[in-house]
């Protein structure tokens, strides 16, 4: 439609101008002695203006093969421009797909070319890493910072994971602790830093970083629950005394307080001699939730009131009769304190739901200490041939 205006336009432009010579009877008279030249007005105007578009023309062409070079120039540049642009393109594509070493390559170029450099660095290190080429690795991550220093915090991340990949775990806390510096904490972060801590056997940063991430919701639970209990495992392993123990489990908080935690502790504690205090975790956590591995270290306990704590494992009977652990935990309890009757019919029920060599041993024992060897005899027999 515009076309069609502009071509309506020239039409009427020439209609315009032929009315205008048709009724236009002036004449130019030009005197230049001993010459005089008389045309109409109309012929020196048509002359005026073509010879003006002549020499408009002649200085236009000139303008125009005096700039040539440069706009080849320009035309060359923003052909590498696109270039470089689309190789940093296909480098992410490729890095995605798996073909680390033509990401890199790609990557590098347009880090050449100056398409966005510090980008383009960072993906090649990123590349390289995946390559486990850390030499190169290294190179890339210092031109970052030489390119493009609002790339520091990427930079300090991908740094951070070549350092875990090669297990130097030091080197990584060390460097997420100056992205910390820089950034702040993110969760991606808190990761790595959870991962480096592991391996520098952190034990209790790990346990605080877990907690973290668990309330960002940045962490299923039970993983969580895996890596602290693996955390505790290692702080109560490398428990100096029973104090240490005892301060532990007192800045344990009571959600954490899992059975297999509970457990673990109660061990430790048993193996420390502290039996009153495992009887009191073992049952604070039992009241909440029943646990057979804390049932079976209850019978293992040598209390100040023994009476008491096999009254209490009685009482658990009527919700649980058919537990083989709290079974067997009160014929132990019944034959340390020598009640053989109670120790024998307990044992003999718990082999009767669940035949294990420890309950046969038990029963073995208990029938030699009172001097009744011949019916210890198949226990001992049925617990070899378990055990082989």
């Amino acid at each position: 439609m515009r076309r069609l205006f502009r071509l309506l336009a020239l039409f009427a432009l020439a209609v315009g101008i032929a009315v205008a010579v048709r009724f236009n009877e002036s004449y130019l008279l030009l005197v230049v002695p001993p010459y005089r030249v008389e045309v109409s007005l109309a012929l020196a105007l048509f002359v005026l203006v073509l010879a003006f578009l002549l020499f408009y023309g002649v200085v236009r062409g000139i303008g125009l093969a005096l700039a040539l070079p440069a706009r080849v120039g320009g035309f060359r540049r923003r052909r590498q421009c696109e270039k470089a642009a689309e190789s940093l393109r296909e480098s992410w594509r490729l890095l995605f797909e798996g073909r680390y070493s033509q990401a890199m390559r790609l990557a590098g170029e347009a880090s050449a070319a100056g398409e966005s450099p510090g980008l383009a660095a960072l993906l090649a290190a990123r590349a390289a890493q995946h390559l486990r080429e850390v030499g190169k690795a290294q190179y890339w991550l210092e031109q970052v910072d030489r390119d493009d220093r609002r790339m520091t915090p990427a930079r300090l991340m991908v740094e951070a994971e070549i350092h875990l990949e090669s297990r130097c775990f030091t080197e990584a806390a060390e460097t997420l602790q100056r992205l910390q510096e820089i950034s702040g904490r993110h969760i991606a972060a808190l990761r790595l830093e959870l991962r480096a801590n592991e391996g520098c056997g952190n034990w209790s940063e790990v346990i605080r970083l877990t907690r973290l991430l668990e309330k960002r919701a940045a962490l299923a639970p039970e993983i969580g629950e895996q890596i602290k209990l693996r955390a505790y495992r290692e702080l109560i392993r490398q428990r100096s005394d029973l104090g240490q123990l005892l301060k532990m489990l007192r800045r344990l908080p009571e959600a954490e307080g899992s059975g297999r935690l509970a457990s673990l502790f109660a061990e430790a504690l048993l193996a420390d001699g502290a039996h009153d205090e495992a009887q009191s975790l073992i049952e604070g956590r039992l009241a909440v939730e029943w646990e057979s591995a804390l049932v079976r270290l209850y019978g293992q306990l040598s209390p100040s009131d023994p009476t008491a704590c096999i009254a209490r494992a009685e009482s658990w009977l009527p919700e649980h009769p058919d537990d083989a652990e709290l079974l067997r935990s009160l014929g132990r309890l019944c034959l340390q304190q020598r009640l053989w009757g109670k120790a024998q019919s307990y044992l003999e029920a718990s082999l009767a739901l669940a035949d294990r060599r420890e309950v046969r041993l038990d029963l073995a024992r208990l029938f030699e200490q009172t001097e009744r060897a011949p019916l210890a005899l198949p226990h001992y027999r049925a617990a070899a041939e378990q055990a082989s």
